[in-house]
């Protein structure tokens, strides 16, 4: 294995001077750095077409609000749903093949969506940018997980900073592809997918070149079983849910607050910098963030405090709906519900990927990681349905948004209890 890849972490030497983020960099072994670039790349080249993807289909195609929930949750559940399936590819295969696979299927997935016209070939396009991202995904997730785990029994500090790290970079993302994306549809919606497939093309590439063959503490497993211990695994589950619960409430950036944006300033220009203002936020915030939570709050209750915060902020925007506010008045309640989702996302994301170790089963990691994703992805396919059909009901205004509030509220109670210790969740070779 190329030395540049050894476990073996950078020295603790830090200037007094330099930041949390360029402290917690600088200790982070290459195959970490890798990883944490690796997903700010597939954020980029994400965000610069799904933001504007609802849009697209209901006045580009002609799709009914139903249908457009149905489809964007399709996307969705293809690809959080899926992703136990490639959390075991990842258990077995080990994470190179599995990226490289898995960023392929995202270049035609997008090639193919720039040309779909019809419902049918949308279906296809977007299924399958789902499932490639089912297959590159917990592929990273899992290995940053783990080698943030070594980095923990390296004595750096709580695996928190270098997962926050590895959000912050997945939020810089987020912050710089929509804006490309809003650019880009200056020409039109296919350039925009075209310019999302060149940035997968690019990490394609990228890890062909370094990601190593064998990674020292990755060992496939073979055995059967898996599967049927985790449905067993009610702490497990029980996160799971939980955290579908804030995915839902997430996935209404794409869903729900397109057409408050819509109705209050009539058009969706200004959706573009709803989503910069979170993913800066995020990006700058983040690691002071969870280095507050993890001394002061712990997992249980950063995901708790999460939670609460996103039904806060879907609250204020259902108060504020009878109201009917236009103009800049009226994207004051949706720009505070992105930032306290932003926040409630910064407590939780981190918290839940940390937790993952430790209720997963030795060697199974990448199964469980996975699994996280693909029950919380079957809670966002019902729900984002349900959530369409809501607004096209003609119901009182603050009924949908009501609704969505009280699911985060609830899920607070079905968080689990930390057990005491953390596991090591790479198995003995």
């Amino acid at each position: 294995m190329p030395a540049r890849f050894s476990r073996v972490l950078p020295g603790r030497g830090t200037g007094a001077s330099t930041s949390p983020r360029e402290r917690t960099w600088k200790t982070l072994s290459p195959l970490l750095k890798l990883l944490v670039l690796t997903q700010l790349a597939f954020n980029v080249g994400f965000y610069a077409v799904l933001p504007f993807l609802a849009a697209h289909l209901g006045t580009a195609i002609g799709m009914a609000g139903w249908l457009v929930g149905l489809v964007l949750g399709l996307r969705t559940f293809s690809q959080q749903g899926l992703f136990v399936v490639g959390g075991w590819l990842v258990d077995r295969y080990g994470v190179r093949p599995v990226v490289l696979v898995g960023c392929g299927l995202r270049v035609t997935g997008f090639a193919w969506l720039g040309y779909a016209e019809e419902t049918w070939t949308v279906i296809g396009a977007v299924l399958l940018i789902g499932l490639a991202a089912a297959l590159f995904s917990p592929a990273v997730e899992s290995e940053a997980a783990r080698q943030a785990v070594a980095w923990e029994r390296e004595g750096y500090g709580p695996r928190t900073r270098v997962l926050a790290l590895f959000s912050a970079a997945g939020q810089a993302g987020a912050f710089v592809g929509p804006l490309l994306g809003a650019l880009l549809l200056a020409v039109d919606f296919r350039t925009a997918c075209l310019a999302g497939a060149a940035v997968f093309v690019l990490v394609l590439a990228g890890h062909a070149r370094l990601m190593p063959q064998h990674i020292p503490g990755q060992v496939p497993i073979r055995a059967r079983g898996g599967l049927r211990v985790l449905l067993r695994n009610r702490p497990f589950l029980a996160l799971c849910c939980a955290y579908g619960a804030y995915l839902l409430a997430y996935n209404q950036l794409y869903l729900a607050l397109p057409e408050e944006v819509q109705r209050a300033t009539g058009s969706q220009a200004a959706l573009s910098w709803l989503f910069a203002l979170a993913s800066l936020s995020a990006v700058c915030a983040q690691l002071p963030v969870t280095r507050w939570a993890g001394d002061r709050l712990g997992l249980r209750r950063s995901m708790a405090g999460g939670l609460l915060l996103i039904a806060a902020g879907l609250a204020v925007v259902a108060a504020a709906r009878p109201a009917e506010w236009t103009g800049v008045t009226g994207l004051l309640p949706a720009t505070v519900y992105v930032l306290l989702l932003t926040l409630g996302q910064m407590l939780i994301v981190p918290a839940a990927r940390a937790w993952v170790p430790d209720l997963a089963e030795v060697g199974r990691l990448g199964l469980y990681t996975g699994a996280l994703s693909s029950v919380s992805g079957l809670i966002v396919l019902l729900g984002s349905s349900a959530t369409g059909s809501l607004l096209d009901l003609g119901l009182p205004p603050a009924v949908p948004w009501l609704a969505l509030a009280a699911l985060p509220a609830l899920a607070v109670v079905l968080l689990p209890h930390r057990p005491e210790g953390a596991r090591d969740p790479s198995p003995v070779p």
